[in-house]
């Protein structure tokens, strides 16, 4: 994608452009203005906030509740958009924005609503599953990158990946461990129904990729391509060209096709990445916990979202030759890695 200009605040932090022309912060885990603390104590303390508001909310009647959400959502662009989600989910830029922290926001989502919702603590947890997602691809695909050529490039595939801050974030952490393994071509598949995310993620990366950047000097580039999960054969094309191309593959979806899809998207794609154990070499993503605190969580919003729980998660990864190799959890979702089954 090309991208425009994003310009660089005079205290480090690098901004990009939306395609409505708002200029955003872009997220670098490695930052303390952006990193999460990922601890138990942190978790619990997401946990035990979210249960006491819930506690406050189930004592409110629901007309009076109705009323309160539409004069937020008069104020807040972020209420709008988690509280009348287009298609059953939230759309990639709100999604982003909302992984920003209460005090990164920017206008026009910096209003007291929109701080007190980027402050919640079911918001702090979406925060720690990109990175979380994002350490994993960094973490796991140093061996595959060792073993591989010099000059064998590599494909990150991002599925339903918005502005694909959890792959670009995994290259942030893979500089900083092994420089030495991003010499070479890399590029970022960003297949989406929407082209906006990817839109912010081009330019993103470009100012990323910037002097002084913490990607400077290196060759990656960013294509969006228009992917519905429910028909994975461009998904399939895409592993081919790149699998006889001799690259090698790592793919994720952070909150996208192991939240939202159904069984069979999840196993067809899954399918489509193994290329009968020729294409990808690790999937990280992101599966909705099952607990009762997350059912009523989506219960009380109009996401699609599938609480199935690595329980209803792992037979799935099994059914496409996938094991469940590692799990990180943020308590509303366990991040996952996924390694080829080679037993079967």
């Amino acid at each position: 994608m090309q991208p425009s200009s994003s310009p660089t605040t005079s205290d480090g932090v690098t901004y990009a452009r939306t395609r409505e022309g708002f200029d955003l912060p872009v997220i670098d885990v490695t930052s303390p203005r952006f990193a999460v603390p990922d601890d138990p104590a942190m978790v619990r303390g997401c946990h035990e906030a979210y249960m006491a508001g819930e506690r406050r909310r189930r004592r409110i009647p629901k007309f009076i509740m109705g009323m309160m959400l539409r004069s937020a959502a008069r104020k807040s662009r972020l209420v709008r958009a988690m509280f009348n989600p287009n298609e059953g989910f939230l759309d990639g830029i709100s999604t982003y924005v909302m992984k920003l922290g209460a005090d990164n926001l920017v206008p026009p989502y910096d209003t007291p609503m929109d701080r007190r919702v980027a402050a919640a603590p079911h918001v702090v947890l979406v925060r720690l599953r990109m990175q979380q997602v994002a350490h994993l691809i960094a973490e796991e695909i140093v061996d595959d990158l060792a073993a591989a050529a010099a000059t064998a490039p590599l494909s990150l595939i991002n599925i339903g990946g918005g502005p694909a801050l959890d792959s670009i974030n995994a290259l942030i952490l893979l500089r900083r461990a092994r420089p030495d393994l991003l010499n070479r071509r890399i590029a970022i598949e960003v297949l989406d129904v929407s082209p906006d995310g990817a839109f912010f993620g081009a330019n993103a990366l470009a100012a990323l990729r910037a002097d002084n950047g913490p990607l400077a000097g290196l060759d990656i580039a960013m294509q969006h391509r228009d992917y519905d999960w429910n028909r994975p054969a461009a998904l399939a094309s895409l592993v081919e060209e790149r699998s006889s191309a001799g690259a090698v593959i790592a793919a994720s979806s952070e909150g996208a096709l192991f939240e939202y899809g159904s069984d069979q998207a999840i196993v067809s794609n899954l399918q489509a990445l193994r290329a009968e154990g020729r294409g990808v070499r690790l999937v990280a993503g992101s599966v909705t916990c099952a607990d009762e605190t997350r059912r009523r969580m989506i219960a009380q919003m109009r996401f699609k979202l599938v609480p199935r729980g690595i329980a209803g998660f792992a037979p799935l990864a099994a059914q496409a030759g996938f094991r469940v190799a590692k799990v990180e959890s943020a308590l509303i979702s366990d991040q996952v890695l996924l390694r080829l089954d080679r037993r079967g």
